[in-house]
């Protein structure tokens, strides 16, 4: 569950909320802050501050920025456009996942999944850009990503999550999880699984983290 604190977003939310729903969710989700372009020691004051479990870097963060985040927070998620030249090279970054977007953050635009580019070898990564229930499967039916990313596309206003659209969209992302490998473009098939993990959150699974929707 992602709440975003990045300045000027639409979706924005305040640190005293974070808290506040945090600290009664089920231990099993999975908690990140979503930040763009700030100053590392905000960005872990917030996680601290909101019990949250990670962030999630949706700027022009550098390798040492990223890296002061990663010292201090446990899980770490760092956003790359899906056609970044930088991309192969994204191991640098020290970060417990990637994920990778379409060329506008939060646009709700959706691009052709078939160009992704070479993710680093054994990273986990997620998918975001445009998913919704009806086009979810099939993303993962192409690219088999560690997990999806979701906002505008359960939404029914900008900003105003639609929980019918949620359980759509997670039943939909559940039930596509086994896929043919040669769906998959040759970037991802050449992928294998590390055996150094910096923390727990970097052990391979054999799903992403799981919980039902209800109510």
């Amino acid at each position: 569950m992602g709440f975003i604190f990045a300045q000027g977003s639409k979706r924005q939310v305040q640190v005293t909320q974070v808290a506040d729903i945090v600290r009664r969710l089920p231990p099993e989700v999975l908690t990140v802050g979503v930040f763009r372009n700030d100053l590392p020691e905000r960005v872990v004051q917030i996680v601290e501050r909101c019990g949250l479990a990670g962030a999630q870097l949706h700027g022009l963060e550098n390798v040492e920025q990223t890296a002061e985040v990663a010292r201090r927070v446990e899980f770490v998620i760092k956003a790359f456009s899906y056609d970044d030249p930088t991309l192969p090279k994204a191991r640098r970054y020290s970060v417990s996942s990637l994920l990778i977007d379409g060329p506008e953050p939060g646009s709700g635009e959706a691009f052709d999944w078939n160009q992704v580019g070479v993710v680093p070898r054994g990273m986990r990564w997620v998918l975001a850009g445009g998913l919704h229930p009806g086009n979810v499967a099939e993303a993962i039916s192409i690219l088999d990503p560690w997990g999806v990313d979701v906002a505008s596309g359960v939404e029914s206003s900008p900003g105003v999550k639609d929980a019918r659209l949620v359980r759509e969209f997670v039943k939909a992302a559940k039930a596509e999880r086994v896929v043919p490998i040669l769906a998959q473009p040759a970037s991802i098939r050449s992928r294998s699984e590390s055996t150094e993990y910096r923390s727990e959150w970097d052990r391979p699974v054999d799903r992403p983290f799981d919980f039902d929707v209800d109510g």
